[in-house]
C-alpha cells in the first residue's frame, strides 16, 4: 500500500504556505474546520504583518480577530494564537520548540499540530498526523477500527515505518482530498483500490 501510494503521490507535501516554523504552527492552528487553501489566503497578508510570536502575543485581539476571520472560529483561534506565541516569547525567546513535549504544552497545540510542524517544520517524525481525511481513509482501507484521533494514530505508527510517518499521513491526505471523498469516492479510478477493502462499497 506505502509503495501504491508513493507511486500515486511522488510530489506530496504539506499544502500550507509557510517559510518557517512558526508561520507553519499559525497556519495549522489556523486550519482547523478551514480548508488549507482558505488559511493560504488568509496567511498571505498575516505572515507579513506579524513576522515574529511577539508580533502575535502583543497584537490587540480585535485586530488579530479581524485579520484572521475568514478562516472561522476566530475568537477562539485568536485567543490560542495569542496564548501560543505569548509561552514561545517568555519560555522559548520567540522560537518553536522541536519536541512533541512541549509543542502540546502550546495554547491550542494538540498532537495533531504538533506534528504536522515537527514532521514539515523540523523534519521529525514523532508521530503521524490524523486528521479527517486520515481517520476516514484509515477506516475505509481497514488499518484501524478506533474512532479517537490519538489511538488510530498510535494504531498507524505500529503498521507505518516509522521514517515514514509524516509522508504517509501526506499520501492519505492528497489521496482524500483527490480519490476518495467523503461522499461519493472517486473508487473506479483509486490508485489503490485493489487493496481496499470498502472500494465499490462506500
Amino acid at each position: 500500500m506505502i509503495a501504491a501510494l508513493h507511486k500515486a503521490y511522488p510530489d506530496a507535501h504539506c499544502e500550507l504556505n509557510y517559510s518557517n516554523p512558526l508561520e507553519l504552527l499559525i497556519a495549522t492552528i489556523l486550519s482547523a474546520q478551514c480548508t488549507d487553501k482558505r488559511v493560504n489566503l488568509v496567511t498571505a497578508g498575516l505572515f507579513k504583518k506579524y513576522q515574529s510570536a511577539a508580533d502575535y502575543a502583543n497584537a490587540g485581539p480585535d485586530e488579530l480577530e479581524q485579520d484572521i476571520k475568514t478562516t472561522g472560529f476566530f475568537r477562539n483561534k485568536t485567543k490560542s494564537i495569542q496564548a501560543c506565541c505569548r509561552k514561545l516569547v517568555e519560555q522559548y525567546g520567540g522560537k518553536v520548540p522541536q519536541t512533541m513535549e512541549e509543542l502540546v504544552q502550546l495554547g491550542g497545540v494538540g498532537r495533531k499540530t504538533a506534528n504536522v510542524v515537527l514532521g514539515n517544520a523540523f523534519g521529525i517524525n514523532q508521530g503521524v498526523v490524523v486528521d479527517t481525511h486520515v481517520a476516514r481513509l484509515s477506516h475505509r482501507l481497514g488499518l484501524t477500527k478506533q474512532k479517537d484521533p490519538e489511538k488510530i494514530e498510535q494504531e498507524l505508527m505500529k503498521l507505518v515505518p516509522r521514517e515514514q510517518w509524516t509522508l504517509f499521513s501526506h499520501w492519505l491526505i492528497w489521496h482524500g482530498r483527490r480519490r476518495c471523498y467523503a461522499r461519493n469516492p472517486d473508487c473506479p479510478n483509486c490508485e489503490i483500490k485493489k487493496l481496499c477493502p470498502s472500494a465499490g462499497t462506500v
